[in-house]
């Protein structure tokens, strides 16, 4: 027997059961990961408490949770290519990642080896948070010179955001709570309260000076940069299902594009970018672990440990 995370009925983190379950084998063209760390989402806690997003995905009940895992091929399936037993490696599952053993099918296009330099932890926080972030980016065509507004740039796919935006040569804007201030200037920001009056707040800090902006949270900021003056095709915005503003580019990390995770594992081990990860739980603690990642309060990433 092995362990996983299920839930029975939709709901807030007190469905989640960490429960014995049959142990997955891999089979023909399959890899076994044995999962190590476990990166949290927002995605993760939106499929267990709204059943229509859940359909999206295709997911019934009983189902599994999370998505982002980290950890060691153990066991090959005949046929299996691309991998070898011991392999360190990151990736993701939808609703099977929050257990002992995730099986995979190969060729795989969402496992990815861990460089060497690259803990379990922060390689489990990077295939949903990093590849969004740079699909971000890119759908506005970011480049050396531009003034760019981040929305929600303290959380999990904004950390990656904002230092994805720097490296390209851009100044950053980003909007948070007041107590985050410290935390987006350590990472080169200039920060600035979300809210009502979220443009002539902007406005006052860099008059003129925004030419592109993307919406990690909601569209208040795409509406502020609309309000601004960028253009909408300079805009996007990541969360499915929004009312999104005539122009403005809706997108996700399906849409990063080959190579942007490599661009991210190569620029965390010059030490170009980093991860912060604000807390760590042990598998144990699951529901304590979604419950702090769903307040959207948190500075960073959240990461289960097994």
């Amino acid at each position: 027997m092995s362990r996983a995370v299920i839930y029975e009925t939709f709901g807030g983190p007190e469905v989640l059961e960490l429960r014995e379950v049959p142990e997955p084998h891999a089979g023909s063209e399959e890899v076994r990961v044995r999962v190590t760390a476990i990166g949290l989402n927002p995605m993760d806690w939106i499929l267990t408490s709204q059943p229509e997003a859940a359909a999206r995905f295709g997911l019934t009940l009983p189902a599994g949770f999370g998505y982002d895992f980290a950890g060691v091929v153990d066991e090959i399936g005949s046929g299996a290519t691309g991998f070898a037993i011991g392999d360190r490696v990151y990736g993701g599952a939808v609703a099977r990642a929050a257990a002992d053993y995730v099986v995979v099918k190969t060729p795989a296009d969402t496992l990815f080896p861990t460089p060497e330099g690259i803990g379990d932890e922060v390689a489990s926080t990077l295939p949903i948070a990093g590849a969004t972030a740079a699909a971000a980016l890119a759908a506005i065509d970011l480049r050396s010179g531009d003034t760019v507004l981040i929305g929600g740039a303290a959380g999990g796919v904004g950390v990656f955001a904002v230092q994805l935006a720097k490296l390209a040569g851009a100044s950053v804007i980003g909007t948070a709570s007041e107590g985050t201030f410290e935390f987006l200037r350590r990472f080169g920001a200039r920060p600035v309260a979300y809210g009502p009056g979220l443009a002539d707040r902007v406005r006052a800090l860099a008059p003129g000076a925004v030419t592109a902006a993307t919406d990690l949270f909601g569209t208040e900021t795409a509406e502020a940069a609309l309000a601004l003056g960028v253009a909408p095709q300079r805009i996007s915005v990541i969360a499915a299902g929004l009312d999104v503003p005539e122009g403005v580019r809706p997108t996700g990390g399906a849409e990063a594009g080959p190579g942007a995770l490599k661009r991210i594992t190569d620029a965390i081990l010059t030490g170009e970018l980093t991860v912060p990860i604000a807390a760590t739980f042990p598998i144990e603690q699951i529901r304590d672990a979604v419950a702090l990642q769903a307040g959207r309060h948190v500075h960073g990433k959240i990461v289960v440990t097994l």
